[in-house]
């Protein structure tokens, strides 16, 4: 399955410019507990402040709330999660104690004639 999201992030270039940075090389914990949770490819693209990432995942294995509950118990993704805080802003659009949204697909080349 393939999944948008959408997030923002604070308008401050210095922080931007750092998020980037610890984006080259995000932790192995992190990258190891996205894995381990179906998550076959994940991209995150930037435009100004909007950030959108682009998952694509195994449907038998991928459960959001499921990777959600064991994030909160991996203390190695939890500081990542609080660090990336510092640089992130939820969207107009994000209800409340969340952070990255669904994006819902308006348009899909492959199903078009």
């Amino acid at each position: 399955m393939r999944y948008c999201l959408a997030l923002d992030l604070k308008d401050d270039p210095d922080l931007i410019a750092r998020y980037e940075e610890l984006h080259r090389e995000v932790w192995p914990d992190v990258i190891r507990h996205i894995r381990e949770h179906g998550v076959l490819s994940m991209e995150i693209y930037r435009l100004g402040t909007r950030l959108f990432m682009i998952m694509e995942t195994d449907d038998v294995i991928y459960d959001a709330d499921k990777m959600a509950r064991a994030a909160q118990t991996n203390a190695a993704v939890q500081q990542w999660e609080d660090l990336m805080w510092t640089f992130q802003a939820p969207t107009p659009w994000t209800p409340a104690g969340q952070k990255w949204v669904s994006a819902i697909r308006i348009f899909d080349l492959q199903q078009s004639q």
